[in-house]
């Protein structure tokens, strides 16, 4: 069958390589065309545009780039029509995708698939419409959106598992490096470490990591203060804030990095559930712009009652969330010490982490997601 994806950034990438090398394995006649990166082009098939060609995040980058966007989507549609696929599989993305689903479902039957389904319960629910007119199939990574759709909306989805702990599960099963070849590997020595971990955007990492860092630095005596490098960030864009602070930075190699941590600050994200997945108790991050505003909005206007996806994956504050106004360098240094050895809310988040992770389930997310979607295809029940 011919399969159509569209990916929009480097994490929608890694999770539909893995969904196309869980098709295949099924569909050994699978024919990819997609817009997506470099990790869906080492599975095959032709790739049509980079994602790295069509991201553009926040509003002045928007604005100036109006004339390509524009350009990216009249090529996808026309492309996704012209090349008539058995399924268009959307992953996340959703500001670009549903405006592509919106037009191929009116001017196509070619069925659409959504993997990793927009955060509507977050922000933007009206587009609630949009998938219930647009989407044939749903297919949700995280536990507590079945009942979001199903229950709020009477709209029924998949709930498949999360590629996160797939893939966090496959790293721990994996990995053969010890503690101490870490340590060698990156000059570090016998002290403990407390992990860094502030963002994948020069905006975050310029608004969270200092703050991190005067924190971090009242332990430097005791911890090794090891800096997650961010996937292309330059070791010179860090380098302004860590000179003073005694920091080793580890590039493109996270996981391992929570493999050997002992606590972790970290940005608000994926990476919660990356540590909490490896069991390093941590404090999340996220400062704002106007913080007294946010806080205010936070409390009032917003529909989570979390941003941490640990802690609503859970249902409870497993982790503390220090956003907007209470984002204090009094309220980090006090959240690191009570989850650091002996502190008084360490054993407390692990035992959290364990009821957040049997939420999760344990299921292959893209082996489940292929098993389902070639059995609608074939018209089988899934």
């Amino acid at each position: 069958m011919k399969y159509y994806i569209i990916v929009g950034e480097a994490s929608g990438d890694l999770h539909a390589s893995h969904l196309m090398q869980a098709i295949s394995e099924r569909d050994p006649e699978a024919d990819f065309r997609f817009l997506g990166g470099d990790l869906m082009t080492g599975v095959g098939g032709t790739r049509v545009r980079h994602y790295r060609d069509m991201a553009y995040m926040g509003f002045i980058p928007v604005l100036l780039h109006l004339r390509t966007i524009s350009k990216n989507m009249k090529m996808c549609k026309r492309d996704v029509l012209n090349w008539n696929p058995d399924v268009l599989i959307l992953v996340d993305y959703p500001g670009f995708n549903l405006d592509i689903a919106k037009y191929v479902h009116r001017h196509s039957d070619i069925p659409i698939y959504y993997y990793i389904s927009p955060k509507l319960w977050a922000w933007k629910e009206y587009r609630i419409k949009n998938i219930r007119r647009d989407i044939d199939e749903l297919f949700s990574i995280l536990p507590f959106e079945k009942d979001f759709f199903e229950k709020k909306h009477n709209y029924p989805i998949h709930y498949v598992g999360n590629p996160t702990a797939t893939e966090v599960n496959c790293f721990r099963d994996n990995c053969k490096e010890t503690a101490e070849e870490f340590r060698a590997r990156y000059g570090l020595d016998e002290r403990p470490i407390i992990a860094l971990l502030a963002g994948s955007r020069k905006q975050e990492i310029k608004d969270n990591l200092p703050a991190m860092l005067r924190a971090a630095a009242e332990h430097s005596r005791d911890y090794n203060l090891v800096l997650a490098g961010a996937p292309g960030i330059e070791r010179g864009y860090y380098d302004k804030f860590v000179c003073d602070y005694g920091v080793s930075i580890i590039d493109n190699n996270a996981f391992a990095l929570l493999m050997n941590a002992t606590a972790a600050l970290v940005t608000s994200g994926t990476a919660t559930l990356e540590t909490a997945l490896f069991r390093v108790p941590q404090v999340v991050c996220y400062e704002t712009p106007m913080p007294s505003v946010i806080g205010y909005l936070r409390k009032k206007v917003i529909k989570v009652s979390y941003v941490s996806l640990v802690n609503l994956i859970a249902g409870e504050e497993v982790v503390p969330e220090l956003v907007a106004d209470s984002f204090t360098d009094e309220n980090l240094s006090a959240c690191l010490r009570s989850i650091l050895p002996g502190g008084n809310a360490r054993e407390a988040m692990l035992r959290g982490y364990e009821r957040m992770e049997a939420a999760l389930g344990h299921n292959n997310a893209a082996d489940e997601t292929a098993r389902i979607m070639l059995s609608l295809l074939r018209k089988d029940t899934p």
